[in-house]
C-alpha cells in the first residue's frame, strides 16, 4: 500500500427499519388474540345460562312499639355535704373521731382549748347567781316600802345582764367545739392534735350518703318532654348488673347560652351505700313509647358514602324468592342490636339482614324463613 493512501474503516451495520414494525405488529395481533379468547369465553359462560339465586336471610318489617328515652352522661352529688371547719381559731385539745367513720347528728369530733373561756363562765355564773340573791331579797322587800321600787327594777335588770353573760360565754364554748351537723361519713383526717386552726380550716368532709343527685344535661330542643317526677334509670360502670332508679326533682328554668343545653335533677335514692358523689353514670329519662315505628336489625343497614342503604327483596310471583335492589334509607335512634327507619321502607317490605355482600343488586335471591322485626328494649 502506498503512503497516498489511506485505509478505510469497514461501516457498522444497521437494522433494517421494518424489523420494529414487525416486532409491534406481532404483539397487536397477540392483543387481540386474547381479547378473542376472552370474549368467547364470556359468552360462553352466558350461553350457559344465568347465575344460580343466592340464598339470603330476611326479616318481615312491621310497625311496632319503640321504647323511647333521653341519654345523657351525668354525674353524681350529694344532696348534703359539707367541709367541716371551725368558726374561730384555738389549739387542738382532742379528736374525737375516726377517717371513714359514720356519725350522728350533733356529735363531738373537735375539741379546742377552751380553758379561758370555761374561768369566764365561772365567773359570770357566780354573778349571775349573786344578782339572783339580791332580786330575791329586792322582791321581798319593795312590796313594804323598805325598799323604793327603782331598786327592785335595778336588781331585775342586773339579774338579767348576768345570765345574759353567761349565755354569751356559752355560745363562745360551742364554737370551741367542732360537732357535727348532720349524720354522715367522715372523710380523711386534715389535723392533727396540738395543731393551731384558724377559722375556716378544713378538718374533714361530712358526706350523707343515704341520698344522692345526678346532674346532667339534655338538649334544648327535647326540654318540652321534660317534666318533674319523670323516672330515670341510671346506669353505672361499677356495677354493670345493677341499674339504680331516680326522679326528676329539679329542670333548670335556663338554657345554657354555649351549650343550648338543659340542665336536669334527680334525686337517687342509695341503698347499700353502692354509689358515690362524683361518680360519672349513664341516666336514661324514659319517655313515652314511639308507637307504629319501623325497625330492622343493625345488621340490615349497608354504610357508604352516599349514606344508608338497606336491600329489599322484590318478591316474584312464587312467592319463594325474587330479586334485589338497594332503597336508601334514614335511620333514627338505635336500641340494642335494632335501628329504627324513618324514611325508606314501608310495613310490609322484605329486608335482607344476611347475605348482602354476596348480592348484586338485580341479582335473583331466595328466601330463608322470614319473621317479622321485633323491638327489643335496650339495656
Amino acid at each position: 500500500m502506498s503512503p497516498a493512501q489511506t485505509p478505510t474503516e469497514p461501516t457498522p451495520s444497521r437494522p433494517p427499519r421494518g424489523r420494529p414494525i414487525f416486532f409491534a405488529a406481532i404483539a397487536l395481533l397477540l392483543l387481540a388474540g386474547s381479547l378473542y379468547a376472552w370474549r368467547s369465553a364470556r359468552t360462553a359462560e352466558n350461553a350457559a345460562g344465568p347465575m344460580p339465586p343466592v340464598p339470603v336471610s330476611t326479616i318481615v318489617v312491621t310497625p311496632t312499639d319503640v321504647p323511647a328515652a333521653l341519654e345523657a352522661v351525668g354525674s353524681l352529688r350529694a344532696v348534703r355535704e359539707v367541709v367541716l371547719a371551725p368558726e374561730v381559731a384555738g389549739r387542738v385539745t382532742a379528736i374525737r373521731f375516726v377517717a371513714g367513720a359514720r356519725v350522728g347528728a350533733g356529735e363531738l369530733l373537735v375539741q379546742l382549748f377552751d380553758a379561758p373561756e370555761r374561768a369566764d363562765r365561772a365567773a359570770a355564773q357566780a354573778k349571775a347567781d349573786f344578782a339572783g340573791l339580791q332580786l330575791a331579797r329586792s322582791n321581798e322587800l319593795a312590796p313594804s316600802g323598805a325598799e323604793p321600787r327603782e331598786l327592785l327594777d335595778q336588781r331585775r335588770a342586773e339579774h338579767a345582764q348576768a345570765h345574759a353573760a353567761v349565755r354569751q360565754i356559752d355560745a363562745r364554748l360551742v364554737q370551741k367545739q367542732l360537732r357535727a351537723p348532720f349524720a354522715g361519713t367522715l372523710g380523711v383526717r386534715q389535723v392533727n392534735p396540738g395543731q393551731y386552726l384558724n377559722p375556716g380550716d378544713p378538718v374533714a368532709t361530712l358526706t350523707a350518703l343515704d341520698s344522692l343527685y345526678v346532674d346532667f344535661a339534655v338538649p334544648q330542643q327535647d326540654f318540652s318532654r321534660l317534666q318533674p317526677g319523670a323516672v330515670v334509670d341510671i346506669l353505672s360502670d361499677a356495677w354493670p348488673d345493677r341499674r339504680f332508679t331516680a326522679r326528676v326533682t329539679a329542670i333548670e328554668p335556663q338554657v345554657g347560652k354555649e351549650t343550648r343545653n338543659v340542665m336536669v335533677q334527680a334525686t337517687l335514692p342509695n341503698p347499700g351505700l353502692a354509689l358515690r358523689p362524683g361518680m360519672y353514670v349513664t341516666a336514661r329519662l324514659a319517655l313515652p313509647p314511639i308507637a307504629g315505628a319501623l325497625v330492622v336489625p343493625a345488621t340490615a343497614i349497608q354504610t357508604s358514602a352516599s349514606g344508608d342503604s338497606v336491600m329489599r327483596v322484590k318478591m316474584g310471583k312464587d312467592r319463594r324468592g325474587g330479586t334485589a335492589e338497594v332503597v336508601p334509607v334514614t335511620t333514627g335512634r338505635r336500641f340494642g342490636d335494632r335501628v329504627v327507619v324513618t324514611s325508606g321502607l314501608r310495613s310490609g317490605d322484605i329486608v335482607v339482614t344476611n347475605g348482602q355482600l354476596r348480592v348484586q343488586p338485580g341479582a335473583p335471591v331466595t328466601l330463608a324463613p322470614t319473621r317479622p322485626a321485633q323491638a327489643k328494649g335496650g339495656r
